[in-house]
């Protein structure tokens, strides 16, 4: 299903010249982004036309077995030997920042594989279309999909839908503005931008807003590069930093700032439990954790996450 334009809707742009990107890009302009450069993206062959975002109207929760496998010994193998191949960018972040070398090599283990799997995924076509879930068509379309299931409270459907539907433009479409603008930074077509599926980037799997804030170059190149070991190392650090981890915080605080990477108590609780297994003391096969988590640390908004994407989203 591709959306066209419509009168009904009052699009501004006609989708056989933008592929159905109008209402994001009219967004775009009015607020600052240049019409020219903005039309020749989404126009571009490379980026396929929005076809639609299928999307609930609540989100849904994360489950644990998502995690499961990363605790298995062949698993934590692996994370032990991304913190022994890179020990000293990790090191040298958990110097700067406090953040455990044990925590980080775990985290960028569970993100991305220490750097085997960051994902070829157009990013900005990933936050557009995300950004693009208020779209009149596209509201309508997924609001009368769940009427046909018989939904006894059409008006309050409606509400939901439209709640969630804000949410996720709020949420993505400042990432799809920031993409431009590290695409600019970069000095790089924004169209080539490669991550994850949920439009994520490098070894800590950060969304664009998250690299323009808390990217540090550490190995003094002169670029952030967050394909390289030290530069995603210390970026990921400043970013647990920044949300409060410090070597005496209480572990609840430390357990807020993982909640913030990911707001999901399997990914908090599977950190954790690897950055336990990691440590020089640890036993060679440690006992089974439960992957629960006390309802005092969940939240109610969530990020729509996986295994292997740092990214602010929330279930479809």
């Amino acid at each position: 299903m591709v959306f066209v334009c419509s009168a009904l809707f009052l699009l501004p742009q006609c989708a056989p010249a933008l592929q159905g990107w109008g209402y994001l890009v009219e967004r775009l302009v009015r607020d600052g982004e240049p019409r020219a450069e903005v039309e020749r993206i989404f126009s571009d062959p490379r980026m396929p036309p929005f076809d639609g975002l299928k999307f609930s109207p609540e989100p849904k929760p994360e489950s644990p077995t998502l995690y499961r496998g990363f605790l298995a010994p062949r698993s934590v193998a692996q994370a032990r030997a991304c913190l022994r191949n890179y020990r000293a960018e990790i090191a040298r972040a958990e110097r700067a920042t406090g953040v455990p070398g044990t925590l980080l090599a775990s985290l960028l283990h569970v993100e991305s594989r220490c750097g085997q799997n960051t994902g070829r995924h157009r990013v900005l076509f990933r936050l557009a279309r995300l950004a693009m879930a208020g779209e009149p068509n596209n509201l309508r379309w997924n609001i009368d999909s769940w009427l046909d299931g018989g939904w006894p409270e059409p008006a309050a459907l409606r509400e939901k839908f439209s709640l969630r539907a804000r949410y996720l433009e709020d949420t993505f479409y400042p990432e799809v503005r920031a993409a431009l603008e590290l695409a600019r930074r970069w000095r790089v077509d924004p169209l080539e931008l490669r991550g994850s599926s949920a439009g994520a980037l490098g070894w800590p799997q950060f969304l664009p807003s998250s690299v323009l804030r808390f990217a540090r170059d550490a190995d003094n190149d002169g670029l952030v590069n967050l394909s390289s070991p030290a530069d995603a190392a210390m970026s990921a650090a400043e970013y647990l930093r920044s949300h409060g981890w410090a070597p005496r915080a209480t572990s609840q605080q430390q357990r807020q700032a993982l909640w913030s990477y990911n707001p999901s108590a399997a990914y908090v609780n599977t950190l954790l439990a690897l950055h336990r297994r990691l440590q020089p003391n640890a036993l060679s096969s440690p006992r089974k954790e439960s992957g629960t988590v006390s309802s005092g640390s969940r939240r109610s908004n969530r990020r729509e996450s996986s295994p292997g994407a740092h990214r602010k989203l929330a279930r479809r």
